[in-house]
């Protein structure tokens, strides 16, 4: 497999080819990547596409899942939040 090279919130990951977004995140040690409105840490709960806590914004995209979109050279990822007050 070819590698692949994402920016993660500034910083540079290199992951698989034809992995998910969470794939690539997990592997490179992130459990975690968006905020829930409590304020609490999310990342993958179910990994299929059904809930809605593995979101991120990619290529200025918001609420994209983590776990079912495949991870390209080039992809821009900014984490996400939606604790009270925060707006990103």
């Amino acid at each position: 497999m070819s590698p692949v090279r994402i920016t993660v919130d500034g910083e540079p990951v290199t992951g698989a080819e034809g992995r998910t977004i969470a794939a690539v995140l997990l592997a490179s040690g992130r459990r975690t990547w968006r905020t829930g409105p409590s304020g609490s840490p999310r990342g993958v709960f179910c990994g299929i596409g059904v809930c809605f806590d593995c979101l991120v914004t990619v290529n200025g995209v918001r609420d994209v899942r983590a776990c079912r979109r495949r991870a390209r050279d080039g992809d821009t990822i900014t984490t996400q939040s939606r604790a009270a007050g925060d707006e990103r």
